[in-house]
């Protein structure tokens, strides 16, 4: 996952609202998102090399997301599987500032990452490249990409400011296809230097990627209300054993305070 723009609103109708695209490998054998079978309260995508995923809810309204940090280092350097970590706290019930912190410990373990937990009290962000503990989120619009949460890429910048523009236009559904399919470049004098050279740096620099071998695998959306509701949305873009059609879950608790699911 290389983009992420979300809303937290805690005390707001939806406490959670994410967009994200996952950039990768064209070749990288992946499942679109669903109910895992191993796990079905988990709702994600899941990586079919290492098991793991790069963003998933789970049916009582606890939610991660994953994105690396881009260094040259990191690139040429072995460690486990960052999409464990997303998919540990979905299976858990820890707490999110517990589980963070855990995840600080033994950081070292994984080239850079940086995680977004939530358990439906607190959205904690935690990066093994911060020197900082895990955050508290604050309420607000952000942007998360291969940097620190925030940190003012142009495709972080721009697409935080079409987010809110959006919102703030009173549309009653977030153009989130729109926003995140963006390919605009960002001019040279504007891009990050992450050691990977200028051309590399100008191909990374959209919100959507399209380049020969890798790019945006999909872009997802996941909306969670404050009655426990959880609506993801998901378009695949390389359809590569993959159905390229968008597909569209709905979370719902019932009276009796469990959930159904429905799905099409």
């Amino acid at each position: 996952m290389c983009l992420i723009l979300f809303r937290y609103d805690p005390d707001g109708e939806h406490p959670l609202t994410v967009m994200a695209n996952r950039d990768e490998f064209h070749g990288r054998k992946t499942r679109q998102v669903g109910f895992w079978d191993d796990a079905p309260h988990i709702l994600a995508g899941r990586d079919l090399e290492k098991g793991g995923t790069w963003m998933g809810v789970t049916r009582r309204g606890r939610f991660a997301a994953l994105t690396n940090y881009r260094s040259l280092a990191d690139m040429h350097s072995g460690g486990e599987s960052r999409g464990e970590l997303t998919r540990q706290f979905l299976e858990e019930e820890v707490p999110a500032g517990e589980y963070a912190e855990r995840v600080l410990r033994s950081g070292d373990r994984y080239t850079g990452f940086n995680l977004l937990v939530y358990d439906g009290q607190d959205l904690i962000y935690v990066s093994n490249r911060s020197g900082q503990p895990p955050v508290r989120v604050g309420p607000g619009f952000h942007g998360l990409s291969n940097a620190l949460l925030d940190t003012p890429w142009p495709k972080v910048t721009r697409g935080v400011q079409a987010f809110q523009a959006s919102v703030r236009d009173g549309n009653a559904a977030v153009d989130w296809i729109g926003i995140m399919s963006d390919t605009e470049a960002a001019d040279d004098d504007q891009l990050p230097d992450t050691g990977i050279g200028l051309e590399k740096e100008r191909r990374l620099s959209s919100r959507f990627i399209d380049s020969p071998g890798y790019g945006t695998r999909c872009t997802s959306f996941v909306q969670m209300d404050r009655n426990g509701a959880i609506s993801f949305v998901e378009r695949t873009l390389v359809p590569e054993g993959l159905d390229p059609d968008t597909v569209r879950f709905s979370i719902l608790p019932d009276e009796t305070g469990g959930w159904n699911s429905e799905d099409h």
